[in-house]
């Protein structure tokens, strides 16, 4: 259950561009994480875990919040559906760098995971990468799309897309999470 639980709060995190082949990082310039807080929804994932591929189909949209943390950082809050129960978790994103890059300690595998924020209008959509290492070296690669709305427009999942595949990610690796009410009350 922590490995799933793990794997989840990864999925949902984004990051630090780099192409499974490990291209070089792109950021979004300028980043303003006072802007970047506030709601999100995880709409889009793309990752190179076989756990992924395997659960891909059962997954459903997230609610995660960003919050800041007195050392710069962030707080991730997600509420997800898991077994038609809500759960919500915390990560500690802490400062990694430049602006825009965070790093975070898996608490299954014991590994420093980097997340970037790639691109984003904060309006509307972001691109996050994230990559790190599970379990016995194994790397991990995950796209993400965060929206401000549990429907994004289509140019929107166009660019995720194109930037998914621009990482590496095969079309089988790449899934926009369907829409879900439940764990979502009280937010669009």
């Amino acid at each position: 259950m922590a490995a799933l639980y793990t794997l989840w709060m990864g999925l949902i995190l984004l990051g630090a561009l780099r192409t499974p082949a490990e291209a070089d990082v792109s950021l979004q310039p300028n980043f303003q994480q006072e802007k970047f807080l506030g709601r999100w929804f995880t709409v889009g994932l793309a990752s190179n875990s076989s756990w992924f591929l395997e659960k891909k189909a059962v997954l459903s949209t997230c609610l995660s919040v960003l919050a800041p943390t007195a050392d710069g950082g962030l707080n991730l809050t997600n509420t997800f559906l898991r077994k038609d129960q809500c759960e919500t978790r915390t990560l500690l994103l802490q400062p990694a760098g430049h602006p825009g890059c965070y790093s975070y300690t898996s608490v299954h595998w014991g590994s420093t995971n980097d997340v970037s924020v790639v691109e984003t209008d904060y309006e509307s959509y972001a691109l996050l990468y994230t990559s790190g290492t599970k379990g016995l070296g194994q790397d991990f690669h995950m796209a993400t799309l965060y929206s401000r709305t549990q429907t994004p427009t289509a140019e929107v999942k166009e660019k995720f897309t194109a930037f998914a595949k621009a990482q590496g990610f095969t079309e089988d690796a790449i899934v926009f999470l369907p829409k879900i009410d439940k764990c979502m009350e009280g937010h669009q």
